[in-house]
């Protein structure tokens, strides 16, 4: 990767590309900084460490937002709005018959889905910021909460969130028309990134105390944080490969196909989406403490215990949910019969396989095995954090899923850049 990064740079117009996706993260990090008015820090801060280790909606909006969430500053929704926008309209896709025709007219159909994307990340993240001011609020963090004042703070703070939340996706748009890779992705990579140094401080810190019991614990958390980069770097990479093998034709004097290839098959083909459509759902019970408090002793309080993050009960069903979501997402992205007719149009078949429906139920087969493996991936990247915060005590809530989200933005930038590189540096037929 570093030597793909070296060879990028020796080219001008990715360079250029290169610096230009530093200077939109470098201008989203500072937006990060911006505080927002009429509210108290102090008790900002006093509020959301003490809840920073409940497992809630807030540990998951702070880990999309690179820490900006905690601070309730201007960027403190972050990319949070669009990703639940994507999620929204790619289900609406599938249940909606004129989403369903937008989605099959080409890029034409698709940036008009963008654009009912953005509306509706903009809906949402009104909701959010309305939301996230009950909840700052309830914890005494608001300054100014009668008559007047009240209204203008109110309308002031969900303003300045909205408007964060839309000038996270313009910038990345422009990373996207200007820059090297996915813009919200490449955001996301660097607020989670900028989150790491005050990680290994507070592991330096805890070893600092001199114990023999917390020097072990960090050299393990180490050892343990470089052993699953590695696994996730052999899964992402990891594919199947079906063989397809095209008939023979001729075409007056010309002979075409007859040529042997492959349909590569990603074991880990969702990337990190059933991970945080889990994590959004297994949040709402514990998400809903910022309109009900529940009495001691109540069936609610009682239900909420089993949605408690270190609960085994959360950790079971989060595993559940994360395979379901994962063949949900899977089954939406590849269709085997829609793949067994492509092939049987172009005159390929898969060797020993007839065309038609023995080809789609191969597939289907195979995408099966191929999923369970990919999904049971993803449940034990998501729930380890759980399993080490219940053995060790320590926290280190979301870990995986932020390794997880790290790794598969490097990876994929580094395969655009190899491919511009590429594309650029191919001879072409007049040499």
């Amino acid at each position: 990767m570093i030597e793909t990064f070296r060879n990028a740079w020796k080219v001008p117009e990715l360079r250029k590309k290169l610096l230009f996706t530093f200077f939109i993260i470098v201008i989203y990090r500072i937006g990060g900084t911006v505080p927002v008015p009429f509210l108290d820090s102090d008790a900002l801060t006093a509020w959301f460490e003490q809840s920073n280790s409940s497992g809630d909606f807030f540990s998951y909006l702070n880990v999309l937002s690179g820490g900006n969430f905690a601070k309730a500053t201007l960027l403190a929704l972050s990319v949070s709005p669009y990703i639940n926008a994507q999620i929204i309209i790619q289900l609406l896709t599938y249940a909606l018959p004129p989403l369903e025709r937008l989605q099959k007219e080409g890029p034409e159909g698709r940036k008009k889905l963008d654009k009912i994307t953005k509306y509706a990340a903009l809906a949402i993240s009104l909701f959010q910021g309305w939301a996230y001011y009950l909840t700052l609020k309830k914890a005494g963090a608001v300054i100014y909460t009668d008559g007047f004042d009240k209204i203008f703070a109110e309308i002031v703070i969900i303003a300045c969130f909205t408007a964060g939340a839309s000038l996270t996706i313009w910038l990345g748009d422009q990373i996207n028309e200007k820059g090297i890779g996915n813009g919200i992705s490449m955001l996301l990579f660097a607020g989670i990134i900028a989150r790491g140094p005050a990680a290994v401080i507070s592991l330096f810190d805890y070893a600092k105390t001199g114990e023999a019991k917390n020097i072990i614990l960090v050299i393990a958390i180490m050892v343990i944080f470089v052993l699953m980069i590695g696994f996730i770097i052999f899964m992402n990479e990891a594919e199947r490969r079906i063989p397809i093998q095209y008939a023979k034709r001729v075409v007056g004097r010309r002979q075409y196909g007859g040529q042997s290839t492959y349909i590569p098959v990603k074991i880990a083909m969702s990337g990190v989406m059933p991970i945080i459509f889990a994590m959004a759902f297994m949040s709402l019970p514990s998400t809903l403490k910022m309109f009900i408090t529940p009495k001691d002793g109540s069936f609610y309080s009682k239900f909420l215990k089993w949605f408690e993050y270190t609960s085994p009960f959360y950790a079971c069903l989060y595993f559940v949910l994360i395979i379901a979501f994962n063949y949900f997402y899977v089954s939406m992205q590849y269709n085997p019969v829609q793949i067994a007719n492509d092939l049987r149009q172009n005159n390929g078949a898969i060797p020993g396989i007839r065309p038609g429906k023995p080809t789609s139920d191969h597939l289907k087969k195979i995408f099966g095995k191929i999923t369970l493996v990919g999904a049971v991936f993803l449940g034990v990247i998501a729930i380890f954090p759980i399993i080490f915060t219940v053995i060790t005590g320590m926290n280190i809530a979301m870990g995986g899923t932020s390794i997880l989200i790290v790794v598969s933005v490097a990876l994929e930038t580094a395969r655009t850049m190899e491919s511009q590189m590429m594309m650029r540096h191919h001879r072409g037929f007049l040499e």
